[in-house]
């Protein structure tokens, strides 16, 4: 009765927490990844999306974890199209003072419109699936996104 218990107690016991370090990997082979996952505070993660095959792009993304949700900017771009710029640190930049804010006067949208004229193509979207740097940081956040899941 006791080994049945202790199974039964091993199966429901939580996984070990994801380390915000697994979060950085390359999910193309040699060609694309994550990388640069941080908290934010308040709930909120940033990553950078990385390509290199044919051609260059960074992307920031910065999520909210409690609201599903992740602003998507593209910040670097050479070869991919007619396109040609990198405004990554001035893209940083723009989100560090952001972030500097309280969290009540953060918005994913007034970030958005900051970003209009430095990154490309930004939008934030509803997330479905929970981003990595949320489920390592904020897993309590979870909602009703599909858990994260590594691999």
């Amino acid at each position: 009765m006791f080994r049945l218990a202790s199974i039964s107690l091993a199966l429901a016991a939580p996984a070990a927490a994801l380390d915000l370090g697994q979060c950085t990997r390359t999910t193309h082979v040699s060609h694309g990844g994550e990388a640069e996952h941080r908290d934010l505070g308040a709930g909120r993660v940033a990553r950078a999306e990385w390509w290199s095959q044919e051609g260059v792009y960074v992307d920031a993304h910065v999520a909210d974890c409690a609201n599903a949700q992740v602003l998507t900017t593209r910040l670097r771009e050479e070869n991919v199209g007619a396109r040609q710029f990198d405004r990554r640190d001035a893209g940083q930049k723009i989100i560090e003072r952001h972030v500097r804010r309280h969290p009540a006067l953060f918005s994913l949208e007034g970030l958005a419109d900051d970003l209009a004229n430095t990154g490309e193509d930004t939008r934030v979207s509803d997330v479905t699936t929970e981003p990595c740097a949320c489920a390592s940081l904020y897993p309590d956040m979870r909602g009703a996104m599909t858990p994260f899941v590594l691999n």
